[in-house]
Order: C-alpha cells, then sequence, then structure tokens
C-alpha cells in the first residue's frame, strides 16, 4: 500500500513536469514551422495558399516594428536613459501601485509558471525526505538522489535557455527560471536533509556545500531573469521548515539564512531589479526571527546574524568593502520640496536593514550576563562600524543614531526591569564588603566615551553637518551616564563620590572636545559651544548625586552664571540654551522640588542662602549677557530675577509672620496672602516672555494662566475664608494699626500686581486693565480693613460687632480723599477713564451720606459728614472750573447762556 501511495505521488508530480515537456515540445515544432514558412517565401511559394495565416503569427522581417509591444512583467527593468545595470528605479518606493498591478496581472495570465516551479521545488525536497520510505534506498542515496534531481533541473533549465532563450518575446520565457530555480531549491533542500534529517555531514561541510550552491545561484541570477531570483530565494527560505527534522543546535541555520541573503543581494546589485533586494532581507528577518522563536537558545547567534545582515545590506548594493552612499538622506525627507532628489535605493534599504536591527537588538532580553554583553557589542559595533567603516557613505550619516540610541535604551530598560547584569552589580557587596569593585558601569561609561570620541573624530573629518557630529559627541556619553543612573542607581552601590567621579571625567573628556574645536574652528564656535554645554551638564550631573537639596540649586545656579560669563567672554551663542534650562530646572526646584514646602520648614538661613542665590544669581547672569545680543536670555533672567526676588522677600515675611505662632501660609489671612503673590509673581515672568513669541508661548500662555489660576484661588481664599471681617474662626490680625497682616494679606498682592504690569511693557491691553482692576479692588479691601481694624481693633473685626459712627464717618472721607484724588489726576492727565472712576467714587461717597450716613449718624458727626461732602463738593466744583479755565482757549461759560 505504501508502495502505490509513493507511486500515485509520483505521478502528481510528474504532472507539471509533463505539461512544461509538451509546451517545449510545442514551441519547438512552432519554431520549425515558422523556419519551413520563410525557406518557402525564398523559394517564391506563397504560403497563404497552403493554409490561412493570422496576423499575429506571421513573421516579422528583423527591420520591422512589432505590432504590439509585449506586456513587461512586474519586474521588467526600468525604462531609464541609462543602462539598466547602472541605475536602480529611479522612484521612491519599489513596490508601487503600478507594480503590484502588474504582478497581479503577470500571476494571472502565468500562474502556472509559478505553480511549475512550487512542484518541481517540492518533488525534489519530498524525494528527499519521503522517497522510498519502505528502506529500499537508504538516506545517503536519498540525498544523491535529490542532488542528482536538482543538477538535472539547473541543466534542463540552461539547455532550454541557451537553445531557445529566456526573453519575455520567446514562448519558453521563465521557463529556464522555472528550471533553474527549482534545481537550485533542490539542492538546498538535499543538503539540509542531509545535515538536518540524516545527519551524514557536520555543519562545517554543510554551510560549504550551501556556500558552493549559493555561488551557482549567484552565477545562474546574473544570466537568468528574475523568476530564477524570487523562486530560488523563497524555495531557499522555505527548505529549512518544509524540511524539517530535529537538531541539538539549529544555530548552524543562521549562517545558512546569511548566505541565501548574500546570493540574493548578489544578484540584485548587478541585475538592479531592485524589488529582489527588498524581498532578500525580507525573507532573512523572517526565516531568522521564525528561527528564533522555536529554538530560543539560539538567541546569541540570531542578534549576531541579524547584525550582519545589516552590515551585507549596506555593502553588497553598492559593491563597495567601504561603502559610499551618496545622494539625501533618509532625514532629509522630513525638509523635502517639490523638485528635490529621493534617497537613493541602497541608502533607503541601508537605513531600513539598519532600523530593523538595531530595533531587534535594543528590545531583546538578555537572560544572562553574556547575553547582555553580546547586546551591547553588537549595537556598540555597528554605532562605531557606520561611524568607521561607512565614514565615505555621507546618505547613511543619519542611520548611526539608530543603534546608538538602542544602546542607549537597551541599557536603561535592564536597569529599570532588574536584569541578571542589575542584580550581579546591585549584590556586589551584600556578601562582604571586601568584594572586588564592580566594572560594569565604568566599562559601560567607557565605551560610551569611546563613541563620542569618534563622533568627535567624524565632525573634525566631515565636510557637512560637522556640528551635529560635534552634538552627537557632546550628548552620547552623558545620556548613557543618565540612563545608568536613571535606571541602574549605581550610587547605592559603589558610593555617591565614586559614581560622581564619572561624571567628572566625562565633564573633564567634554573640556578636551571643546579646546580642540576651538582649535580647529577659530570664531565658528558653534562646537565648541555644544562642547562647553555638554561639559557644564557633565558637571551638574556629579553635583545631583553629591550635594544637598540647598547645595544642588545653588550649584545649579553657579552654572548659569558660568554659562554666561563664557557667553561673555567667549562669545558663545549656544550657552543661551543651557541658561534656558538652567533657568527653568532652578525655578523647579525653587516652586515645585523641594520647592515652597520645604522653605516653609527649612532652616530660615538655609532658605534665605538658596533663594538670594538665586536672585543674586540670576541678576549677574542677566548683567553679563546684557551687552550682548541675547534677547531670550536676558529676557529669561530678568524675569527670573524679578520673580524669585518677590518670593524670597514673601517667604522671609511669612517666616517672620510664623514666629508668632498666629496661623500659617495655609489658613491666615496674610499666609494665603503671600502665597498669592508668589504665584503671580511667577505668572507675570511668563507674560513678560510673551515677548519672545514662537511656538513656546502656547507653553507660556498655558504656566501663565496655570500660576495665575492658582494665585488668584489662594486671594479667593485670603478674601473669603480667611477673611476676618467674614470669619469667626479666622486667624487674628496682629501688629499696629496700619502696619500689620491686613497690609501683608491685601496690600502687598496689590502692589505687587501693579507694580508687574508697569514694569512689563509688553503685558496685553486686557490683561493689563484686568490686572489694574484687580490691583485696585484689593486695595480698597485693604483700606477698609484697615479702617475697621483703627476703630474696632483686632478683636472687633467680625462683622457681626456692628459699625460705630467714627469708622462710618471715617469711610465717608476715605471716599471723598480717593474721589478727589481720581478726579484731579483725571484734570491734570486729561485722562477720560480716571475722570469717570473718580465721579463713581464720589457718587458712592453722596449715596453712602444720604442713604446710609444720615439714618446711622447722629448729633455733631451727622453734621460734620454733610458739611464735608458739601464742601467737597464745591471744591471739586472749583477744581473743575479752574482746570477749564486753564487749560481752555476759550472762557467759561456764563451760568444763563
Amino acid at each position: 500500500m505504501e508502495s502505490l501511495l509513493v507511486l500515485v505521488g509520483l505521478i502528481v508530480l510528474a504532472i507539471p513536469v509533463a505539461i512544461i515537456v509538451l509546451l517545449v515540445g510545442h514551441t519547438r515544432l512552432r519554431r520549425r514551422v515558422e523556419q519551413l514558412e520563410q525557406q518557402l517565401r525564398a523559394l517564391g511559394g506563397d504560403v497563404t495558399k497552403a493554409r490561412p495565416v493570422s496576423a499575429q503569427s506571421e513573421p516579422r522581417k528583423p527591420t520591422e516594428e512589432p505590432d504590439k509591444t509585449p506586456k513587461p512583467a512586474p519586474w521588467s527593468k526600468p525604462q531609464t536613459s541609462e543602462p539598466a545595470s547602472e541605475q536602480y528605479p529611479p522612484a521612491a518606493v519599489v513596490f508601487r501601485e503600478d507594480r503590484l498591478s502588474a504582478l497581479t496581472v503577470w500571476l494571472r495570465e502565468n500562474w502556472f509558471y509559478a505553480v511549475s516551479a512550487l512542484s518541481l521545488a517540492l518533488a525534489g525536497i519530498f524525494l528527499v525526505q519521503y522517497g522510498v520510505e519502505n528502506g529500499l534506498l537508504p538516506p545517503s542515496a536519498r540525498v544523491i538522489a535529490a542532488l542528482l534531481f536538482g543538477a538535472a533541473m539547473i541543466v534542463a533549465g540552461e539547455v532550454i535557455r541557451r537553445r531557445y532563450g529566456d526573453e519575455e518575446t520567446s514562448a519558453t520565457a521563465y521557463l529556464p527560471s522555472v528550471f533553474s530555480g527549482a534545481g537550485l531549491v533542490t539542492l538546498f533542500g538535499g543538503i539540509l536533509a542531509a545535515r538536518q534529517l540524516y545527519d551524514l555531514i557536520g555543519p562545517e561541510a554543510a554551510l560549504a556545500a550551501m556556500v558552493v550552491i549559493a555561488v551557482l545561484g549567484l552565477v545562474l541570477g546574473w544570466f537568468h531573469g528574475p523568476l530564477l531570483a524570487a523562486v530560488g530565494l523563497i524555495g531557499a527560505f522555505s527548505a529549512p521548515f518544509v524540511v524539517g527534522g530535529t537538531s541539538e543546535d539549529p544555530s548552524w541555520l543562521y549562517a545558512y539564512f546569511f548566505v541565501i541573503a548574500v546570493l540574493g543581494l548578489g544578484i540584485d546589485t548587478v541585475r538592479r531589479w531592485a524589488w529582489i533586494s527588498v524581498l532578500t532581507l525580507f525573507g532573512a528577518y523572517t526565516t531568522c526571527l521564525l528561527l528564533v522563536l522555536s529554538s530560543p537558545l539560539t538567541e546569541p547567534a540570531y542578534l549576531i546574524c541579524v547584525t550582519a545582515l545589516a552590515v551585507i545590506a549596506i555593502a553588497i548594493p553598492v559593491r563597495r568593502l567601504w561603502p559610499d552612499h551618496g545622494g539625501a538622506m533618509i532625514s532629509q525627507i522630513i525638509g523635502r520640496k517639490k523638485g528635490d532628489a529621493w534617497p537613493e535605493f541602497p541608502t533607503r534599504i541601508g537605513f531600513a536593514a539598519v532600523a530593523v536591527s538595531s530595533a531587534i537588538l535594543s528590545v531583546h532580553w538578555a537572560d544572562s550576563s553574556a547575553e547582555f554583553w553580546l547586546g551591547v557589542a553588537l549595537l556598540a559595533g555597528l554605532t562605531l562600524g557606520l561611524m568607521l567603516w561607512g565614514r565615505r557613505a555621507e546618505a547613511l550619516q543619519d542611520a548611526t543614531a539608530l543603534p546608538a540610541i538602542g544602546l542607549v535604551w537597551f541599557v536603561l530598560v535592564h536597569g529599570w526591569d532588574n536584569s541578571v547584569v542589575l542584580r550581579q552589580f546591585a549584590d556586589t557587596y551584600a556578601e562582604t564588603a571586601e568584594a572586588d569593585y564592580p566594572w560594569v558601569i565604568t566599562i559601560l561609561i567607557i565605551l560610551g566615551a569611546v563613541i563620542s570620541v569618534t563622533a568627535t573624530w567624524r565632525s573634525i573629518q566631515a565636510r557637512r553637518f560637522a556640528a551635529v557630529w560635534a552634538g552627537a559627541a557632546a550628548v552620547f556619553a552623558p545620556a548613557l551616564a543618565i540612563a545608568l543612573e536613571i535606571g541602574w542607581h549605581p550610587a547605592n552601590v559603589i558610593g555617591a563620590y565614586p559614581w560622581a567621579l564619572h561624571g567628572i571625567a566625562l565633564g573633564v573628556l567634554m573640556v578636551v572636545f571643546a579646546e580642540r574645536f576651538a582649535r580647529v574652528d577659530g570664531d565658528q564656535r558653534m562646537r565648541a559651544s555644544l562642547a562647553t554645554l555638554s561639559a557644564l551638564s557633565c558637571l551638574t550631573f556629579a553635583c545631583v548625586i553629591v550635594l544637598s537639596s540647598a547645595a544642588l540649586t545653588i550649584a545649579l545656579v553657579v552654572m548659569v552664571v558660568v554659562a554666561a560669563a563664557l557667553d561673555r567672554k567667549f562669545t558663545l551663542p549656544p550657552m543661551s540654551w543651557f541658561i534656558w534650562v538652567g533657568v527653568f530646572t532652578v525655578t523647579v526646584r525653587l516652586v515645585l522640588n523641594p520647592g515652597l514646602d520645604w522653605a516653609s520648614t527649612a532652616p530660615v538661613t538655609e532658605m534665605a542662602l538658596v533663594y538670594s542665590a538665586a536672585t543674586v544669581g540670576f541678576l549677574i547672569g542677566w548683567l553679563l549677557i546684557r551687552p550682548l545680543d541675547r534677547p531670550v536670555a536676558t529676557l529669561l533672567l530678568e524675569s527670573a530675577a524679578w520673580a524669585t526676588g518677590g518670593i524670597l522677600l514673601s517667604l522671609l515675611l511669612e517666616r517672620w509672620l510664623q514666629s508668632f505662632g498666629e496661623g500659617n501660609a495655609t489658613n491666615s489671612h496674610w499666609g494665603l496672602g503671600l502665597l498669592a503673590i508668589i504665584w503671580l509673581l511667577l505668572a507675570f515672568a511668563q507674560v513678560q516672555r510673551f515677548e519672545l513669541g514662537g511656538k513656546l508661548n502656547y507653553a507660556r500662555y498655558l504656566l501663565a494662566a496655570f500660576f495665575a489660576g492658582h494665585g488668584l484661588f489662594r486671594m479667593a481664599q485670603a478674601l473669603a475664608d480667611a477673611n476676618p471681617l467674614l470669619s469667626t474662626v479666622a486667624p487674628p490680625v496682629l501688629g499696629p494699626p496700619v502696619l500689620n497682616t491686613l497690609a501683608v494679606a491685601y496690600l502687598l498682592p496689590a502692589l505687587a500686581i501693579g507694580f508687574s504690569v508697569w514694569r512689563i511693557y509688553a503685558t496685553p491691553l486686557w490683561l493689563k486693565r484686568a490686572s489694574w482692576g484687580l490691583s485696585g479692588l484689593l486695595a480698597a479691601v485693604w483700606l477698609g480693613l484697615m479702617i475697621r481694624h483703627v476703630w474696632q481693633g483686632a478683636g472687633g473685626m467680625y462683622e457681626g460687632n456692628g459699625v460705630t459712627q467714627p469708622e462710618l464717618y471715617t469711610y465717608t472721607m476715605a471716599l471723598l480723599v480717593i474721589g478727589a484724588a481720581l478726579f484731579y489726576q483725571s484734570l491734570a492727565r486729561r485722562s477720560d477713564l480716571m475722570r469717570k472712576a473718580g465721579l463713581a467714587v464720589i457718587g458712592l461717597a453722596v449715596a453712602k451720606v444720604f442713604l446710609i450716613d444720615i439714618a446711622g449718624l447722629g448729633g455733631l458727626i451727622r453734621v460734620f459728614s454733610l458739611l464735608a461732602l458739601g464742601l467737597a463738593l464745591a471744591g471739586l466744583a472749583w477744581l473743575n472750573r479752574w482746570a477749564k479755565l486753564r487749560h481752555s482757549p476759550q472762557g467759561a461759560d456764563p451760568l444763563d447762556h
């Protein structure tokens, strides 16, 4: 029964072969008929009388143009003015819609070629795997039979190609590729079976045999069409999974896939079909992934293989031992304008391979220390290789960032997720304090320094993007150190000072970079500025590790001053970036972390030192760069100095008032007022920066709204919940009349708002008017509460205690004085708005006298109230007439006019 099934299977597999044989025979017969017709014409015979011949079957003369251009296959060579072997398709995308449509049409019309190639390839593989399973043929004979079968198909394909051609216009088109491609797959399948199924040869012999077959396929691919390459690649990549079998260590298959990738890229580097290279790399990455998923123990070989794939994807398409990719970079697509050239195909495929390999290496999880160091070595090697080996490939400069970023991420994630290397590092001194120093952190820092040094060398050698390379050199090593600090916390193991020394060493290295760049560039100081910024950042990093909270804030302020001094001394415009970051960082530390909570509980001396140092530092920095053309840094330092100085005074006043033991910053009117001042000063600092413009203004709008909202909320609490006039449980008013906590709670915020609006010229008009209104309202509240405190004292502030007659009379007089002052100022400044405000206040005083004072006052106080009102109104009338006579060119109008 088994023999019968095998016979039936062979018959089924022979059907496609028989069809192809018939097609070849028919083609041969047709050509012989055409040759006989040509001979008959040459003898003067009439072919049309012998049989009707259609226009399509009539032989064309060599000088005639064909009636119809043959329909091209989806992989036809690009129609360019230059030879196809010298240029890739110029389009930006290999798999375009027109090519996919052409592939669909070709498959619909020529599907039997694909099926035939598949059948022949499977026939060869099944011959070695299942042939004569009853034991008539030993395994060695099965392998030999498969190899002979594959060789026969390759010979058949070559015979057809040489005798009948393989052009698309010939009847035997694609047949040589079908036979030869299936033969190559069968040869690969036979070698795989000999190694994987029957263990007849070792991995070294198997790999050597595959190299020989790959060289044979490479030569055939140069003469055949792309169908052979596609069939050979797909079959070769699929063969290990079709053959099956088991192996204790299938790592050698990665070498097999690598050989196949070299084969595909080698064919395409001569024929320039482009899509064959894409198919090759897709198949290589996919099959390697499937293999590692089925055999996780082969992960080291997998990582090495994907790294090697990126290397050959760079070198083989340009046929250079030292790649020299020219043209545009991939990153330049972002700013590409219409008409600009797209990156060339070798650049695109090399960049894509580096991106895929870098992603695989960076997200790979190392199960052992060896795997971790292998990942680090491969990522670092790929980074250094692109900088050194690929130094002539200017179009691949941006690809260097991919493995570099991947290395930083790889190190960071293995710290976050508590990898085996981190656990070993953390347990160094767990058992004995005399353990050897753990070198893992130091080695990684040295590796980062080596990459930064190489980037510096590239910057000095570069003809373009020298500043970008200098920025990479200045950023990479510190970025790796920051990743170690965030994920690994080395100070917990080796101590704060040894870990800080790593940062200082990097700072020294950056100073060396700055000196080299300054020596080379002369007056062009961009690269020197970047290295100097990095040096300052490294020193700041060391300060973060070893200094206390207060000392760190002061150190950051010193760094800002040093940056301003360096800019003033050496004219380094990029120092403004460091000043911007420094001002932002210091402000965050002063307000948020450790922030105002720390300032409320820390020793007064320490708190005053920190905030005064920040204020003085910002002021010194502003004075240093004020003569320079640094509008952003100048405005940042100026606004920060004003805000920090106001915060310092508010905190000092708050701490002094807290010493009386009556209330604090969260439940007293004076504490809430001081908090409101702090947040409102921060809001006005953002308002002052509105004039810088740019997209960052949207962030400034949000920050100003947040700070102002917080300040207004605290002010509302001071006016409502903590107001001694409205609450019996509010903390009492401290201090003598006028100079008391009411002035701190309400008058100081009014003055702070008014002064900020007066100082900041760029305040929007609507905000200016709203701020003046709020300032006036707070001043009025303070005046009213102050009058009440004068007559009632701290114990009678609550409104339920009523109003005394002298207090009521004082309110009237205060309104009249304020109205008269506003009215006079309106006449002096010719301000219609102030005149209306003065009239409104006077009207309020009049209404108060007639509606409240007449009913609430008695005796002489009532008389004095009306007398004061009458005299005030008469005086204002005289003042108004005097102003008109003084300033008007005409005389005053008579009463009876």
